[in-house]
């Protein structure tokens, strides 16, 4: 394993069993995602986009092969330990904005910290990071509010001050534009965009070609299988990217 690679995915399948039938979702596919960037996973519906998110982040079990996340084994690791690692290492943004509603959106931010064992830092110092986080993100002034108090897009960007709490190692999004308009849809990924820019590793799952174009690597599954992926150079313009992915997306099938 490369000391940068953060993900290293061989062979993985997922398997349910529905009705007493196999429903094989993910069917031996290996790739590695390397530290700062940032992958898109894209194909059409059905096709094991969110299974794949779920197996390699620990939140589902696989079935068969190996994911190895920061040199770690997840296949080894018990219950307690993935959670942990979740927890710890892990950021998540998922397209429906789970929150607390009993909480404010601030507190809602700290949760992770809070019962995070990585954090040895008393309560004022963690609220002092949240709302730093809160700043960079434009969200400030919703602090205080209920979560249902606030738009769709500021909400997307708390959830995202939220995994970022205790600075993980990679995030995973799951659809993370899915629920917004097409303005607010943008705002969230600059923001994503900017956080990769710094260093943060992102996988995110998407069915919109212009979100996958802002990220540096689009891998394509089809029924299980990766069937292709796509090298995008940062360096061109928002246009020539998107020209080029939907191109490429129209030679997978898409």
């Amino acid at each position: 394993m490369k000391t940068n690679t953060i993900l290293e995915v061989q062979d993985l399948c997922k398997t349910y069993i529905v009705n007493k039938r196999q429903n094989n979702v993910l069917r031996n596919v290996s790739f590695s995602v390397h530290e700062g960037e940032m992958v898109a996973v894209m194909g059409p519906s059905g096709s094991g986009k969110s299974t794949l998110l779920y197996t390699v982040s620990g939140m589902d079990r696989m079935t068969a092969g190996k994911v190895q996340f920061c040199g770690k084994d997840m296949g080894s690791q018990n219950e307690n330990a993935l959670a942990q690692m979740r927890l710890d290492d892990m950021g998540f943004i998922f397209q429906q904005m789970y929150m607390m509603k009993n909480l404010s959106v601030l507190d809602n931010i700290i949760l992770p910290a809070v019962k995070s064992r990585k954090q040895k830092e008393s309560r004022k110092e963690t609220v002092a990071r949240a709302r730093a986080l809160m700043k960079k993100l434009g969200i400030s002034e919703i602090a205080d509010n209920d979560i249902n108090e606030v738009s769709g897009g500021q909400l997307q960007r708390a959830c995202i001050c939220r995994s970022m709490i205790n600075s993980p190692k990679m995030i995973f999004a799951d659809e993370p534009t899915g629920a917004l308009n097409r303005t607010a849809s943008g705002e969230v990924m600059d923001e994503l965009t900017k956080l990769n820019d710094e260093g943060t590793t992102v996988m995110l799952v998407t069915h919109d070609a212009k979100v996958a174009a802002k990220c540096t690597r689009v891998l394509f599954i089809v029924d299980g299988n990766i069937k292709g992926e796509y090298n995008i150079d940062k360096k061109l313009s928002v246009r020539d990217r998107e020209r080029g992915l939907n191109n490429w997306l129209l030679e997978m099938g898409w």
